[in-house]
Order: C-alpha cells, then sequence, then structure tokens
C-alpha cells in the first residue's frame, strides 16, 4: 500500500481547488394559486416577462401575459389538466418564438406549429419573436396582389374600350340587323 506524504496530499489539495468551478444557478420559481379554463394564476414570479415561457412542473408550458402586482396569469400551452394547485412554477427567460421558414407556407398547422395535415416535419432553422412586425412573406404577398390589381386595370381598360367602341358601332350593327331582317 502507498503512503502519501504531507506534501503531496498539501499538491493534490491545491490541484483540486484550482479545478474546482463555483456554479450558482438562480431559478425565479412561483406556486400555482388556480386553475381552470385554459389559464394558471401563479404566485412568486416577481422577474418573469409579459410573453416569457413558464415550465410547470408537470411538463407542461404557458405563457405569462396578465402581470399583476401579486400574481401573475398564464396561458396553457396544451391540455391543462395535470396541473394542480400548489405545483411548482419556473421562468425559463426565453420570449415565446415561432419557427419561420416559407416551407411554412401551404401545410395545416396548430397554433404550436406543429404540422396537423399528415405531411410530417416542417424543415426550419430560424425563430421569430411571436409578437414581432409580419415577416417578409407579407410583403411578397402584397407585391402579388398589386400585380393582379395592375392586371385587372388592364382588362377594365380593354373592356371599356371594347364597351366604347360597340357604344360606336351600335348605329352599324342597327343598319346591319334592319338589312337581314328586311332579307328574310
Amino acid at each position: 500500500m502507498a503512503t502519501l506524504h504531507a506534501d503531496e496530499i498539501s499538491n493534490i489539495i491545491r490541484e483540486r481547488i484550482e479545478q474546482y468551478t463555483r456554479e450558482v444557478k438562480v431559478v425565479n420559481t412561483g406556486t400555482v394559486l388556480q386553475v381552470g379554463d385554459g389559464i394558471a394564476r401563479i404566485h412568486g414570479l416577481d422577474e418573469v416577462m409579459a410573453g416569457e415561457l413558464v415550465e410547470f412542473e408537470e411538463d407542461m408550458i404557458g405563457i405569462a401575459l396578465n402581470l399583476e402586482s401579486n400574481n401573475l396569469g398564464a396561458v396553457l400551452i396544451g391540455d391543462g389538466l395535470k396541473i394542480q394547485e400548489g405545483s411548482s412554477v419556473k421562468a425559463t427567460g426565453r420570449i415565446v418564438q415561432i419557427l419561420e421558414s416559407e416551407n411554412y407556407l401551404g401545410p395545416v398547422v396548430n397554433a404550436l406549429a406543429k404540422p396537423i395535415d399528415g405531411r410530417g416535419e416542417i424543415a426550419a432553422s430560424e425563430f421569430r419573436l411571436i409578437e414581432s412586425p409580419a415577416p417578409e412573406i407579407q410583403k411578397k404577398v402584397v407585391q402579388g396582389l398589386s400585380q393582379h390589381v395592375r392586371e385587372v386595370k388592364i382588362d377594365v381598360d380593354a373592356l371599356s374600350s371594347f364597351c366604347d367602341l360597340r357604344t360606336r358601332l351600335a348605329p352599324l350593327n342597327k343598319i346591319l340587323s334592319t338589312v337581314e331582317d328586311a332579307r328574310i
């Protein structure tokens, strides 16, 4: 059996102290006061932001919306039947975001942007806040509508020109129909 000397022990202790990293994690937690109709009233989440995701101990997610001085209201994302009064809730520090991609044009998705039309997952890698200005897709839609409006205007102009021509030719059409009636 090997024996350690005092200087070896102190070297080992020094190495361990130098390698030690202190990690302090502060978690903002609260308690569910009341649950009903897809809303949870929570007490104790003092540092939560409006629109922040909150995580319930029952593996549920909510969105903090109604911030009051002594409690807050969170909209539950999913089935809230598992959540009970007295359950623990923690703030995540993340504002609600949604995946953004042109691949979302077409598929049918639920409120969580999960596909429900059976076509499979949607490829997207960029996120944006749900409460943010409309994406570039809306600009493209407006540009497309502008093009359609121009085309309709051209069609209306052509139709009015045709109607104007028809009005001008009305006397000639009357003469032609009179001549045809006379032949019969």
